[in-house]
């Protein structure tokens, strides 16, 4: 092992539960090309299907929503 991934092991092990678990996830999905590298949730995956089914009917943001949203952020 580098000494790099020794140093991030080192310090994921300081990481809650559930956070470490997700860094494994990662790595293990890094190492496995067939495995996807991120796996949606239930809550994402809806998110996304609205999302592909709103722009399929043209229903996009207008010019003064974008707008609005980047004055809203300073963009």
């Amino acid at each position: 092992m580098t000494d790099l991934l020794d140093k991030a092991v080192a310090k994921a092990r300081g990481l809650a539960p559930d956070l470490q678990d997700e860094i494994a996830r990662l790595m293990l999905a890094f190492v496995n090309e067939d495995a996807p590298l991120y796996q949606f949730t239930p809550e994402e995956a809806a998110e996304l299907d609205e999302s592909v089914a709103a722009a399929a009917r043209g229903d996009f943001a207008t010019d003064a929503e974008v707008r609005a949203i980047w004055a809203k952020y300073g963009l």
